[in-house]
């Protein structure tokens, strides 16, 4: 399976801020969230990538893409139905090929230092030649904040599973009770890590789901309906997902990125003197 095109979504009005704050790279560069995420997708020899955004936007967001534009389609997601609604809108772009889809409110930073993230996914996908959603083990009280998936581990891998359900956001009681998962720790469920390779199939599961003039279907409504249909896989990361959107989110994956980058000494010389200097004015 030939993966080169990505879908990131940043229509969300909760959200439109996010991809204009900035920070420093891993190689000390400073540079906005949403460059950070193209270069997640470039990196993984994405060669076109669509942009899902708010109405009126493009000269705002074609600003903070890091140069990228000759690369870049800019969607716009004039009717407010949700984030399903926003994916499906790239239905076009993507013309019948899987694809890559990077939410636009998240950042990772891989604990591999060979490969990205989005990297090994690509890779993964393009071997098994099907869907595959990247998942972390997440505790329960995490559960709110996330879809999540249930099945069973694939032969020979310990870290891909077959996917068997899928639910948004799940109370930990239902979780306990549909996404059990052989071999995962006791509080702890598979959980969407913000990243995925996705055949042409999902976006028409999406579009049946709109057909309904009033829905607002969530991307795990359209692949619980695909583990039903074909070989649907999560791939489970060691890495890490920083939101954000979440308060200290940007500050804690600013700090991530830094202690994974090339000013990781400069970094930590900072933070502990900070922190030395609140202990004696303590």
């Amino acid at each position: 399976m030939n993966v080169r095109k990505a879908v990131i979504t940043v229509a969300s009005p909760s959200q439109r801020h996010l991809p204009f704050q900035t920070l420093i790279d891993a190689d000390g560069e400073r540079k906005a969230v949403l460059q950070v995420i193209v270069e997640e997708a470039l990196r993984a020899n994405m060669d076109e990538i669509a942009l899902v955004i708010p109405p009126g936007e493009q000269e705002a967001f074609g600003k903070v893409s890091g140069g990228h534009l000759d690369r870049i389609t800019f969607i716009e997601q004039r009717d407010s139905r949700g984030y399903g609604h926003a994916l499906h809108l790239a239905k076009d772009f993507c013309a019948g090929e899987p694809f890559l889809h990077l939410v636009g409110d998240h950042l990772w930073v891989s604990s591999e230092g060979g490969q990205s993230c989005a990297q090994r996914l690509v890779k993964a996908a393009s071997e098994h030649e099907c869907s595959i959603s990247t998942v972390k083990e997440t505790r329960e009280h995490l559960l709110p904040d996330f879809g999540a998936v249930g099945g069973r581990c694939v032969a020979g891998f310990q870290d891909l599973y077959e996917v068997e359900a899928v639910l948004e956001k799940p109370t930990p009681t239902v979780a306990e009770q549909e996404l059990s998962v052989p071999g995962i720790r006791a509080g702890y469920y598979l959980c969407f890590f913000g990243m995925h390779v996705l055949t042409p199939r999902v976006l028409d599961l999406l579009g049946e789901l709109l057909e309904d003039p009033d829905a607002r279907p969530t991307l795990s409504e359209a692949l619980a309906k695909l583990a039903d249909r074909e070989k649907y896989l999560a791939m489970v990361m060691q890495d890490h997902r920083y939101d954000v959107g979440e308060k200290y989110g940007l500050l804690t994956a600013q700090l991530a990125i830094s202690l994974n980058g090339r000013d990781r000494e400069e970094v930590l010389t900072r933070v502990a003197g900070l922190l030395a200097s609140r202990r004696l004015g303590a």
